[in-house]
Protein backbone atom coordinates (compact mmCIF):
# COMPACT_ATOMS: atom_id res chain seq x y z
CA UNK A 1 0.00 0.00 0.00
CA UNK A 2 1.59 3.60 -1.19
CA UNK A 3 0.40 7.31 -0.10
CA UNK A 4 2.06 10.48 -1.53
CA UNK A 5 1.49 12.25 1.84
CA UNK A 6 3.62 10.48 4.40
CA UNK A 7 2.15 10.09 8.10
CA UNK A 8 4.88 11.40 9.81
CA UNK A 9 4.86 11.65 13.61
CA UNK A 10 4.81 15.02 15.52
CA UNK A 11 8.36 16.49 15.36
CA UNK A 12 8.38 19.51 17.43
CA UNK A 13 11.61 20.47 18.67
CA UNK A 14 13.58 17.77 16.47
CA UNK A 15 14.64 19.76 13.15
CA UNK A 16 14.98 18.02 10.08
CA UNK A 17 17.90 19.06 8.01
CA UNK A 18 18.54 17.88 4.52
CA UNK A 19 15.82 15.13 5.25
CA UNK A 20 17.21 13.64 8.62
CA UNK A 21 15.78 14.50 11.77
CA UNK A 22 18.11 15.93 14.28
CA UNK A 23 18.34 16.31 17.97
CA UNK A 24 20.09 18.91 20.10
CA UNK A 25 21.72 19.88 16.49
CA UNK A 26 23.06 16.21 15.44
CA UNK A 27 21.72 14.10 12.72
CA UNK A 28 20.02 10.56 14.18
CA UNK A 29 22.77 8.85 12.14
CA UNK A 30 25.40 11.14 13.72
CA UNK A 31 24.61 10.41 16.97
CA UNK A 32 24.41 6.55 16.49
CA UNK A 33 28.10 7.16 14.97
CA UNK A 34 29.42 8.92 18.32
CA UNK A 35 27.95 6.50 20.32
CA UNK A 36 29.28 3.51 18.31
CA UNK A 37 25.78 1.43 18.07
CA UNK A 38 22.37 1.32 18.11
CA UNK A 39 19.48 0.98 20.19
CA UNK A 40 19.89 4.23 22.27
CA UNK A 41 18.30 6.82 24.11
CA UNK A 42 18.68 10.73 23.46
CA UNK A 43 17.40 13.54 25.36
CA UNK A 44 17.88 17.39 24.21
CA UNK A 45 18.52 19.78 27.18
CA UNK A 46 17.11 22.63 25.53
CA UNK A 47 13.81 20.99 25.29
CA UNK A 48 13.94 20.53 28.48
CA UNK A 49 15.06 23.83 29.81
CA UNK A 50 12.51 25.13 28.11
CA UNK A 51 9.92 23.44 29.32
CA UNK A 52 10.55 24.53 33.24
CA UNK A 53 11.34 27.95 31.28
CA UNK A 54 7.15 27.58 30.51
CA UNK A 55 6.29 26.40 33.47
CA UNK A 56 8.24 29.55 35.21
CA UNK A 57 6.34 31.69 32.99
CA UNK A 58 2.77 30.31 33.81
CA UNK A 59 2.65 28.76 36.96
CA UNK A 60 1.82 31.16 39.98
CA UNK A 61 4.93 32.56 40.89
CA UNK A 62 5.25 31.46 44.76
CA UNK A 63 4.69 27.80 43.38
CA UNK A 64 7.87 25.44 43.77
CA UNK A 65 8.93 23.17 41.19
CA UNK A 66 9.94 19.58 41.86
CA UNK A 67 11.78 16.97 39.26
CA UNK A 68 9.83 13.36 40.17
CA UNK A 69 13.28 11.51 39.58
CA UNK A 70 11.32 7.96 38.62
CA UNK A 71 10.59 9.46 35.63
CA UNK A 72 13.63 9.32 34.21
CA UNK A 73 16.98 8.99 36.45
CA UNK A 74 19.65 9.36 33.60
CA UNK A 75 22.25 10.74 36.01
CA UNK A 76 23.14 13.38 33.75
CA UNK A 77 19.93 14.38 33.48
CA UNK A 78 18.96 14.55 36.86
CA UNK A 79 22.33 16.44 37.45
CA UNK A 80 20.54 19.07 35.06
CA UNK A 81 17.34 19.58 36.43
CA UNK A 82 19.19 20.16 39.68
CA UNK A 83 20.22 23.52 38.71
CA UNK A 84 16.72 24.73 37.19
CA UNK A 85 14.15 23.42 39.46
CA UNK A 86 13.43 23.71 43.32
CA UNK A 87 13.77 20.11 44.79
CA UNK A 88 13.57 16.64 43.77
CA UNK A 89 11.28 13.85 44.54
CA UNK A 90 12.44 10.27 44.91
CA UNK A 91 11.08 6.95 45.31
CA UNK A 92 14.57 4.95 46.30
CA UNK A 93 17.53 5.06 47.82
CA UNK A 94 18.84 4.22 44.57
CA UNK A 95 17.38 7.25 43.37
CA UNK A 96 18.33 9.14 46.09
CA UNK A 97 22.05 8.42 45.80
CA UNK A 98 21.26 10.15 42.03
CA UNK A 99 19.76 12.92 43.46
CA UNK A 100 22.14 13.32 47.05
CA UNK A 101 25.29 13.41 43.58
CA UNK A 102 23.84 16.96 42.36
CA UNK A 103 25.17 18.40 45.81
CA UNK A 104 21.36 19.88 45.97
CA UNK A 105 20.67 20.52 49.67
CA UNK A 106 19.17 17.27 50.70
CA UNK A 107 16.04 19.98 52.49
CA UNK A 108 14.54 20.37 49.16
CA UNK A 109 14.73 16.34 48.46
CA UNK A 110 11.67 14.17 49.55
CA UNK A 111 11.39 10.91 49.50
CA UNK A 112 8.16 8.84 49.09
CA UNK A 113 7.10 4.96 48.51
CA UNK A 114 4.90 2.92 50.50
CA UNK A 115 7.27 0.10 51.21
CA UNK A 116 10.81 1.88 52.38
CA UNK A 117 13.27 -0.53 53.77
CA UNK A 118 14.98 0.01 57.55
CA UNK A 119 18.10 0.55 55.88
CA UNK A 120 16.69 3.34 53.33
CA UNK A 121 14.63 5.22 56.31
CA UNK A 122 18.35 4.82 58.19
CA UNK A 123 19.87 6.37 54.93
CA UNK A 124 17.46 9.39 54.14
CA UNK A 125 17.38 10.11 57.64
CA UNK A 126 21.61 10.15 57.88
CA UNK A 127 21.14 12.64 54.55
CA UNK A 128 18.46 15.05 55.80
CA UNK A 129 16.21 14.08 53.09
CA UNK A 130 12.49 14.57 54.15
CA UNK A 131 10.75 11.32 54.59
CA UNK A 132 6.93 11.40 53.01
CA UNK A 133 5.62 8.61 55.79
CA UNK A 134 3.22 6.20 54.30
CA UNK A 135 1.75 4.14 57.56
CA UNK A 136 1.86 4.49 61.28
CA UNK A 137 4.23 1.77 61.04
CA UNK A 138 6.42 3.35 59.06
CA UNK A 139 6.19 6.61 61.63
CA UNK A 140 7.14 4.85 64.24
CA UNK A 141 10.08 3.03 62.87
CA UNK A 142 11.36 6.00 61.82
CA UNK A 143 11.05 7.82 65.65
CA UNK A 144 13.23 4.63 66.14
CA UNK A 145 15.65 4.40 63.84
CA UNK A 146 16.25 8.56 63.98
CA UNK A 147 16.81 7.87 68.06
CA UNK A 148 19.32 5.10 67.72
CA UNK A 149 20.89 8.07 65.52
CA UNK A 150 20.35 10.57 67.85
CA UNK A 151 18.69 12.77 64.51
CA UNK A 152 15.46 14.32 64.60
CA UNK A 153 14.43 13.52 60.94
CA UNK A 154 12.51 15.92 58.72
CA UNK A 155 9.00 13.86 57.98
CA UNK A 156 5.84 14.75 56.32
CA UNK A 157 2.91 12.59 55.51
CA UNK A 158 1.47 11.36 52.48
CA UNK A 159 -2.10 11.92 52.32
CA UNK A 160 -4.28 9.22 50.35
CA UNK A 161 -7.90 11.53 49.88
CA UNK A 162 -10.64 10.52 49.14
CA UNK A 163 -10.81 11.94 45.76
CA UNK A 164 -9.14 10.71 42.79
CA UNK A 165 -7.97 12.80 39.80
CA UNK A 166 -10.45 12.05 37.05
CA UNK A 167 -9.40 10.90 34.08
CA UNK A 168 -5.75 10.50 35.05
CA UNK A 169 -3.57 7.69 32.93
CA UNK A 170 -2.99 6.32 36.54
CA UNK A 171 -4.96 7.04 40.04
CA UNK A 172 -3.00 6.57 43.06
CA UNK A 173 -5.76 8.46 44.83
CA UNK A 174 -8.92 8.42 46.48
CA UNK A 175 -10.78 5.03 47.40
CA UNK A 176 -8.52 1.56 49.28
CA UNK A 177 -4.89 2.57 48.47
CA UNK A 178 -1.15 0.99 48.97
CA UNK A 179 0.04 4.48 48.75
CA UNK A 180 -0.11 7.13 52.08
CA UNK A 181 -2.66 7.79 54.67
CA UNK A 182 -6.15 7.59 54.21
CA UNK A 183 -7.01 11.28 54.71
CA UNK A 184 -9.96 10.46 57.56
CA UNK A 185 -6.80 9.01 59.54
CA UNK A 186 -4.30 11.46 59.49
CA UNK A 187 -5.71 13.62 62.54
CA UNK A 188 -4.72 10.86 64.79
CA UNK A 189 -1.79 9.80 63.02
CA UNK A 190 -0.82 13.77 63.79
CA UNK A 191 -1.95 13.20 67.48
CA UNK A 192 0.62 10.20 67.63
CA UNK A 193 3.01 12.33 65.72
CA UNK A 194 3.08 15.09 67.95
CA UNK A 195 4.47 12.75 70.92
CA UNK A 196 7.30 11.81 68.82
CA UNK A 197 10.93 13.73 68.25
CA UNK A 198 10.21 14.44 64.51
CA UNK A 199 10.13 17.65 62.36
CA UNK A 200 7.14 17.64 61.16
CA UNK A 201 7.03 19.35 57.44
CA UNK A 202 3.54 19.08 56.27
CA UNK A 203 1.66 17.14 53.41
CA UNK A 204 2.46 15.22 50.33
CA UNK A 205 -1.27 14.46 48.45
CA UNK A 206 -0.76 13.14 45.01
CA UNK A 207 -3.99 11.84 43.68
CA UNK A 208 -2.75 10.53 40.26
CA UNK A 209 -0.91 10.86 36.74
CA UNK A 210 -0.32 11.54 33.15
CA UNK A 211 -3.49 13.48 32.54
CA UNK A 212 -4.76 15.95 29.61
CA UNK A 213 -7.93 17.73 31.29
CA UNK A 214 -7.38 20.97 32.41
CA UNK A 215 -10.78 21.38 34.22
CA UNK A 216 -9.85 17.87 36.42
CA UNK A 217 -6.44 18.64 37.16
CA UNK A 218 -7.49 21.93 38.33
CA UNK A 219 -10.24 20.40 40.73
CA UNK A 220 -7.92 17.96 42.46
CA UNK A 221 -5.49 20.93 42.50
CA UNK A 222 -8.16 22.93 44.77
CA UNK A 223 -9.55 19.42 46.30
CA UNK A 224 -5.95 19.08 47.78
CA UNK A 225 -5.51 22.98 48.56
CA UNK A 226 -8.64 22.57 50.88
CA UNK A 227 -8.14 19.32 51.94
CA UNK A 228 -4.11 21.01 53.48
CA UNK A 229 -6.00 23.13 55.09
CA UNK A 230 -8.45 21.25 57.07
CA UNK A 231 -5.76 18.76 58.15
CA UNK A 232 -3.21 21.52 59.53
CA UNK A 233 -5.58 21.91 62.11
CA UNK A 234 -4.75 19.47 63.51
CA UNK A 235 -0.90 18.70 63.22
CA UNK A 236 1.39 19.90 65.99
CA UNK A 237 2.67 23.18 64.12
CA UNK A 238 1.82 24.72 61.10
CA UNK A 239 2.83 22.70 57.99
CA UNK A 240 5.84 24.49 55.85
CA UNK A 241 5.29 22.73 52.76
CA UNK A 242 2.38 21.09 50.81
CA UNK A 243 3.34 18.41 47.91
CA UNK A 244 -0.27 18.83 45.38
CA UNK A 245 1.57 15.57 43.70
CA UNK A 246 1.85 16.47 39.68
CA UNK A 247 -0.10 14.92 36.75
CA UNK A 248 0.13 16.93 33.96
CA UNK A 249 0.33 14.39 30.48
CA UNK A 250 1.60 14.62 27.14
CA UNK A 251 0.33 13.47 23.84
CA UNK A 252 1.31 9.77 22.94
CA UNK A 253 -1.77 9.41 21.14
CA UNK A 254 -4.22 10.60 18.06
CA UNK A 255 -6.62 13.05 19.40
CA UNK A 256 -4.59 13.74 22.34
CA UNK A 257 -3.82 17.38 23.12
CA UNK A 258 -1.25 19.54 25.03
CA UNK A 259 -2.07 21.30 28.32
CA UNK A 260 -2.88 24.79 28.16
CA UNK A 261 -0.61 25.78 31.22
CA UNK A 262 -2.20 29.36 30.96
CA UNK A 263 -5.53 28.01 32.21
CA UNK A 264 -3.75 25.75 34.87
CA UNK A 265 -1.62 28.48 36.17
CA UNK A 266 -4.47 31.13 36.25
CA UNK A 267 -6.50 28.40 38.72
CA UNK A 268 -4.07 27.42 40.35
CA UNK A 269 -3.20 31.19 41.28
CA UNK A 270 -6.41 31.61 42.32
CA UNK A 271 -6.67 28.84 44.60
CA UNK A 272 -2.96 29.15 45.85
CA UNK A 273 -4.30 33.01 47.18
CA UNK A 274 -7.39 31.40 48.63
CA UNK A 275 -4.80 28.89 50.23
CA UNK A 276 -2.81 31.27 51.30
CA UNK A 277 -5.02 33.43 53.70
CA UNK A 278 -5.33 30.26 55.70
CA UNK A 279 -1.52 29.07 55.61
CA UNK A 280 0.45 32.48 54.53
CA UNK A 281 3.96 30.90 55.28
CA UNK A 282 3.43 27.41 53.67
CA UNK A 283 5.07 26.71 50.66
CA UNK A 284 3.30 24.83 47.66
CA UNK A 285 4.93 22.30 45.37
CA UNK A 286 3.89 20.70 42.68
CA UNK A 287 5.53 17.36 41.71
CA UNK A 288 6.34 16.99 37.83
CA UNK A 289 8.60 14.09 35.87
CA UNK A 290 7.24 12.84 32.96
CA UNK A 291 6.16 16.92 31.45
CA UNK A 292 9.14 17.95 32.40
CA UNK A 293 11.21 15.47 30.36
CA UNK A 294 8.91 13.48 28.15
CA UNK A 295 8.73 14.87 24.93
CA UNK A 296 12.34 16.32 25.21
CA UNK A 297 13.93 12.22 24.59
CA UNK A 298 13.48 9.83 21.73
CA UNK A 299 14.58 6.34 21.21
CA UNK A 300 16.40 5.58 18.48
CA UNK A 301 16.93 1.56 17.23
CA UNK A 302 17.87 0.76 13.40
CA UNK A 303 16.41 -1.93 11.37
CA UNK A 304 18.05 -5.03 10.75
CA UNK A 305 15.60 -6.92 8.65
CA UNK A 306 12.80 -6.27 6.23
CA UNK A 307 10.38 -8.88 5.47
CA UNK A 308 6.55 -9.71 4.39
CA UNK A 309 4.44 -12.16 5.90
CA UNK A 310 1.20 -12.74 3.86
CA UNK A 311 0.62 -9.73 3.28
CA UNK A 312 2.32 -7.59 5.88
CA UNK A 313 5.60 -5.91 6.08
CA UNK A 314 7.76 -6.05 9.16
CA UNK A 315 10.20 -4.13 9.82
CA UNK A 316 12.87 -5.97 12.24
CA UNK A 317 14.97 -4.08 14.81
CA UNK A 318 17.56 -4.12 16.95
CA UNK A 319 15.32 -2.67 19.97
CA UNK A 320 12.37 -3.68 21.48
CA UNK A 321 10.41 -3.73 24.52
CA UNK A 322 13.11 -4.68 26.34
CA UNK A 323 14.19 -1.46 26.15
CA UNK A 324 11.07 0.55 25.64
CA UNK A 325 8.07 -1.20 27.62
CA UNK A 326 5.36 1.18 27.68
CA UNK A 327 5.54 1.77 23.89
CA UNK A 328 4.84 -1.38 23.24
CA UNK A 329 1.78 -0.81 24.42
CA UNK A 330 2.59 -3.21 28.01
CA UNK A 331 3.15 -0.75 30.03
CA UNK A 332 -0.32 0.30 31.09
CA UNK A 333 -2.27 0.64 28.16
CA UNK A 334 -5.34 -1.57 28.22
CA UNK A 335 -5.50 -1.20 24.61
CA UNK A 336 -2.20 -1.03 22.52
CA UNK A 337 -1.65 2.41 20.44
CA UNK A 338 0.94 3.61 18.52
CA UNK A 339 3.47 5.96 19.97
CA UNK A 340 4.32 8.68 17.42
CA UNK A 341 7.05 6.88 15.21
CA UNK A 342 9.39 8.28 12.20
CA UNK A 343 12.04 7.23 10.06
CA UNK A 344 14.96 9.16 10.67
CA UNK A 345 17.24 9.28 7.63
CA UNK A 346 14.11 9.55 5.25
CA UNK A 347 11.94 12.78 6.78
CA UNK A 348 11.43 13.79 3.19
CA UNK A 349 10.82 10.86 1.03
CA UNK A 350 7.23 10.63 0.28
CA UNK A 351 6.41 7.44 -0.92
CA UNK A 352 5.15 5.45 1.79
CA UNK A 353 4.13 1.98 3.13
CA UNK A 354 2.11 0.15 6.24
CA UNK A 355 4.21 -1.51 8.19
CA UNK A 356 4.99 -3.23 11.91
CA UNK A 357 7.77 -2.48 13.59
CA UNK A 358 9.03 -5.20 15.77
CA UNK A 359 12.09 -5.20 17.95
CA UNK A 360 14.56 -8.94 18.10
CA UNK A 361 12.79 -10.57 20.89
CA UNK A 362 11.22 -14.15 20.91
CA UNK A 363 8.08 -13.20 22.05
CA UNK A 364 4.51 -11.34 19.87
CA UNK A 365 4.31 -8.83 22.47
CA UNK A 366 7.84 -7.35 21.40
CA UNK A 367 5.38 -4.57 18.87
CA UNK A 368 6.89 -0.80 18.29
CA UNK A 369 4.21 -0.17 15.79
CA UNK A 370 1.72 -1.43 14.44
CA UNK A 371 0.20 -0.76 10.79
CA UNK A 372 1.58 1.93 10.62
CA UNK A 373 1.85 4.26 7.33
CA UNK A 374 5.39 5.31 6.93
CA UNK A 375 8.41 6.30 4.87
CA UNK A 376 9.32 3.46 2.49
CA UNK A 377 12.55 1.99 4.48
CA UNK A 378 15.26 -0.10 4.62
CA UNK A 379 17.28 -1.96 6.14
CA UNK A 380 19.99 -0.20 8.17
CA UNK A 381 17.51 2.97 8.35
CA UNK A 382 16.96 4.42 11.60
CA UNK A 383 13.66 4.14 13.60
CA UNK A 384 12.67 6.74 15.97
CA UNK A 385 9.88 6.56 18.53
CA UNK A 386 9.01 10.28 20.03
CA UNK A 387 8.41 10.97 23.34
CA UNK A 388 10.44 9.01 25.13
CA UNK A 389 12.20 10.82 27.94
CA UNK A 390 10.14 9.39 31.03
CA UNK A 391 9.18 6.06 31.62
CA UNK A 392 11.63 4.23 28.85
CA UNK A 393 14.63 2.82 29.88
CA UNK A 394 14.29 2.39 33.38
CA UNK A 395 10.79 1.46 33.43
CA UNK A 396 11.74 -1.38 31.01
CA UNK A 397 12.55 -5.35 31.18
CA UNK A 398 16.12 -4.71 30.18
CA UNK A 399 17.21 -8.62 31.13
CA UNK A 400 14.99 -10.33 29.38
CA UNK A 401 16.63 -12.22 26.71
CA UNK A 402 19.90 -11.18 27.48
CA UNK A 403 20.50 -8.30 25.24
CA UNK A 404 23.00 -5.36 25.73
CA UNK A 405 22.03 -2.35 27.47
CA UNK A 406 21.26 0.37 25.19
CA UNK A 407 23.19 3.82 25.47
CA UNK A 408 21.76 6.84 27.22
CA UNK A 409 22.62 10.40 25.88
CA UNK A 410 22.40 14.26 27.42
CA UNK A 411 22.81 16.51 24.07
Amino acid sequence: MEKKKPEHAPITGFPVREGELTIGGITVSQLAGRLGSTPFYAYDKVLISERIDELRKYMPSRLKLHYAIKANPMPELVQHMSQIVDGMDLASSGEMAIALATGMDPSLISFAGPGKTEQELFLAIAAGVTINMESFNEMENIARISKEQNIIPRVAIRVNPDFELKSSGMKMGGGPQQFGVDSEAVPSMLKRLAELDLDFIGFHIFSGSQNLNEKNLLETQEKSLDLAISLAKYAPIKPKKINIGGGFGIPYFPGDTQLDLKILGDGLSNYMNKFHKELPDCEVVIELGRYMVGEAGIYVTKIIDKKTSRGEIYLITDGGMHHHLSASGNFGQLIRKNYPVAIANRMSVLTTEQVNIVGCLCTPLDRLGDKMMLPKAEVGDYVVIFQSGAYGLSASPTAFLGHAIPKEVLV
